[in-house]
């Protein structure tokens, strides 16, 4: 032990732990990032077998800083407006604007009361 600890606190030895130190950090780093750049996972899926999912979009109450969620927002295609559930804007069905937004990320509502109600405002594009 003695002989190890002489070696480290030598000059010959800081130089090659210096070097080891920055050789494993490399090789970590390295790794890392080929891990980062693998795809062997599409990441979490859940499914329900026979059942539709309802996504609940919470809204914000300003005045009293709490959360509500619209109890009637589906992802199903009825109703006559939808929305992206990551956006602020609601469009109306026959609306061109929404066209991009996927399927799978469309909110339907029955009226734009019940989407603006949810925090939606209608599209400028819409009007």
């Amino acid at each position: 032990m003695k002989k190890i600890k002489l070696f480290i606190e030598s000059e010959k030895g800081k130089d090659i732990l210096t070097v080891l130190i920055v050789i494993l950090v490399g090789l970590g780093s390295f790794e890392l990032g080929r891990l980062s750049k693998e795809n062997n996972t599409s990441g979490l899926k859940i499914e329900y077998n026979g059942k539709e999912a309802n996504i609940m979009v919470p809204t914000i109450d300003k005045s009293s800083n709490t959360y509500t969620a619209p109890k009637s927002a589906q992802n199903s295609n009825s109703g006559e407006y939808f929305a992206s559930n990551r956006g602020s804007k609601y469009y109306p069905i026959n609306c061109s604007a929404g066209k991009t937004i996927k399927q799978e990320n469309r909110i339907y509502f029955s009226t734009a009361t019940e989407a603006e109600q949810a925090g939606y405002q209608l599209s400028s594009s819409c009007e």
